[in-house]
């Protein structure tokens, strides 16, 4: 606006309109914008050359008026007009620079609505509600060891690692001693009933001399007695042979379970004894998860449900729930939940798994975690109208699993609400909602 009223007030002066020149330059120095112009701080040569200058670019407003600068009708043209014609367009110019900025200010308060994602509430299984971890561990273990005591292992036939069937040999003992106390107590079975055979014989030469007064009495009692003990003796010596036999049968150690074999404790030249364990044998080779879970979760969990084990290499294993342990541990209030596992040779007894269970009974209502925001006023969501505005609803959480959060009440099933939390949405706002490619997948934002 300045500018413009530099090129007015170089026409009055070269017009000769010091009056109206004056009194425009009194009215430009009242504005607030812009400094004053005014022509007592301009020296008479400076004037000449802003005249010089300007004179082109101000002809064309000086011919508006009907004259030119060079001409001499120009001030009267200009000063024929009872001098209103000048302060009126001087007062134009100054109310139309006015209102250029306004004019700006309104245009750009219009806006458009926020584009936002939206994603429905849902009503399913929350998969990976309840995740424990734990160590794997077999079904069933046979710890295998010997019935007999003091003899050496002489052979080996299996290591750890190896899958067996049940009454393979595993280990044999040195039955070399056991084979003499077999060869004497056959010995001691032949002499007995050699001795067996004359005591029933003298048994039958007495046969009908009773009460006849050939023998006493007594001794036909005895040598009746006599046979009968020999009889005796020789069942207590076969019987002493058959345990040695057995004990030979046993010098071979067998499976007693078809199995993966887990440890080998057995060397060659131990000496065995029932009480150490010579191998340890997974029975059929299931493994189980032996998850330590939170007094807090074991109501949801059921004998049967399935679970997700997650193992350290990445793989994924299915199984499914066998026992939930009726004991809670009073230190630490974990109680351990045994998830049954399908065989597999990545599968390693000692290792560790995390498993995540599907609560199928319990369905939830679900929405995407990043749905939820949180303020002074706690956890929220923002509910889509059907006039396209947004409403704040408050929620309370539950179990938040692969990007989805539960709600234990908030909106009805079917509602849509703005996902990435609504940032620069506020209650109230107007949007505009663009359905989030897979819902609930915790992929959309605003």
């Amino acid at each position: 606006m300045s500018k413009i009223l530099r090129h007015f007030l170089i026409l009055v002066r070269n017009h000769g309109g010091r009056l109206i020149s004056a009194k425009v330059a009194a009215a430009s120095s009242a504005l607030p914008r812009g400094p004053s112009v005014g022509f007592a701080a301009t020296s008479p040569s400076l004037r000449d050359r802003e005249n010089e200058d300007r004179r082109a670019s101000i002809s064309p407003i000086a011919k508006r008026w009907g004259s030119t600068p060079e001409g001499g009708g120009g001030r009267a043209a200009l000063a024929g007009r009872n001098g209103f014609g000048l302060p009126c367009l001087a007062l134009t110019v100054v109310a139309l620079a006015s209102c250029a900025k306004p004019a700006a200010t309104v245009k750009g308060g219009d806006s458009q609505p926020l584009t936002v994602s939206v994603a429905p509430v849902e009503i399913k299984a929350l998969k990976g509600g309840v995740s424990a971890s734990g160590l794997l561990t077999p079904k069933l273990e046979a710890a295998v060891s010997t019935e007999l005591n003091g003899y050496r292992i002489a052979e080996v036939f299996v290591d750890q690692g190896a899958y067996v069937k049940a009454g393979q040999p595993l280990a044999r003992l040195d039955d070399t001693l056991l084979k003499s106390q077999i060869a004497q107590e056959r010995a001691i079975v032949a002499q007995q009933q050699v001795a067996a055979e004359r005591a029933t014989a003298e048994a039958q030469r007495v046969s009908g001399l009773d009460n006849t007064g050939v023998l006493p009495e007594e001794q036909i009692l005895e040598r009746r007695l006599a046979s009968r003990s020999g009889d005796a003796a020789v069942k207590a010596a076969e019987a002493q042979l058959a345990d040695l036999m057995v004990r030979e049968s046993m010098m071979t150690v067998r499976a007693p379970v078809a199995g993966l074999v887990l440890a080998r404790m057995a060397r060659p030249g131990d000496i065995a004894a029932p009480a150490n364990a010579m191998f340890r044998i997974a029975a059929d080779g299931v493994l189980e998860l032996n998850a330590e879970t939170p007094e807090s979760e074991l109501g949801r969990l059921h004998p049967g449900d399935a679970a997700e084990v997650a193992l350290p290499d990445g793989a994924v294993v299915t199984g499914h729930i066998r026992v939930v342990s009726p004991e809670v541990d009073a230190q630490t209030k974990l109680a351990g939940v045994r998830i049954t596992l399908p065989v597999r040779p990545d599968l390693r007894s000692g290792g560790y798994g995390r498993a995540t269970f599907v609560d199928s009974s319990h369905p939830a209502m679900v929405v995407a975690e990043n749905a939820v925001r949180f303020d002074a006023d706690g956890a929220s969501v923002l509910v889509l109208q059907p006039d396209d505005r947004v409403r704040r609803t408050p929620v309370h959480t539950g179990v938040r699993s692969h990007g989805e959060v539960e709600l234990l009440d908030g909106p009805s099933p079917g509602a849509k609400v703005l996902l990435g939390g609504g940032a620069f949405v506020l209650d109230g706002d107007k949007v505009h909602p663009v359905e989030a490619e897979g819902a609930n997948a915790g992929r959309g934002g605003s």
